[in-house]
């Protein structure tokens, strides 16, 4: 438990310091944002200059975002998927069977006034969940009227990282339909899968 609550403490340290600060700026063109604006404003929301860029998995995706939209090509080991018409990023890096996922997208909330966007990361080894320093899925409810983005614990669930009986849990977001998969793992092995049903501006299980 006390491995989970540093886990949780380290994903708070390193959020963005504008996002904790009263939020981040998107900005675009046209009628609603996409999901490339909305990447663009969070990946550059903290700079190289700021004490607690030391996120390594940050760091990556967003050089790589940068290289992408400056049209520069990503590292042999890089690989970067823009789904703009399902509103879902993936972003993944490996390193011999070490991979490291990415995955940012957003959902449209019932009210017409917000959005809800994600930033999920996660680990994996020879295919299986392998928790990182910075693996952790983090939310941010985006205004339409403000046109900011700011941090967000209200998603009708809590986020855990592992669970009592020994499982660590991993995310993944959805790049069709609406909902999030849950996958319990217990010695490197599936245990369990859940499904977190999208209810418009919350998700339940």
């Amino acid at each position: 438990m006390k491995k989970i609550l540093a886990i949780i403490a380290m994903v708070a340290m390193t959020l963005p310091s504008s996002a904790q600060e009263g939020g981040i700026r998107v900005n675009y063109q046209g009628a609603k944002p996409t999901i490339s604006n909305f990447v663009t404003a969070f990946l550059n929301s903290r700079s190289e200059g700021d004490d607690d860029c030391s996120d390594e998995s940050f760091n990556a995706v967003q050089q790589a975002w940068n290289n992408h939209l400056k049209g520069k090509k990503l590292m042999a080991n890089e690989t970067l998927n823009v789904d703009e018409k399902n509103g879902f990023v993936l972003y993944e890096i490996k390193h011999s069977e070490n991979v490291l996922r990415v995955e940012m997208c957003y959902w449209n909330e019932a009210d017409q006034k917000h959005k809800l966007f994600a930033y999920n990361v996660g680990c994996y080894q020879n295919g299986k969940y392998s928790a990182g320093q910075f693996d952790g899925l983090t939310f941010y409810r985006y205004n339409n009227a403000t046109k900011k983005m700011a941090v967000t614990f209200e998603t009708g669930f809590d986020v855990e990282y592992g669970t009592d009986d020994g499982c660590w849990a991993s995310y993944a977001l959805p790049r069709t339909g609406k909902d999030i998969i849950v996958t319990y793992w217990k010695n490197s092995a599936k245990k369990q899968q859940k499904t977190l049903k999208w209810q418009g501006s919350k998700f339940s299980f």
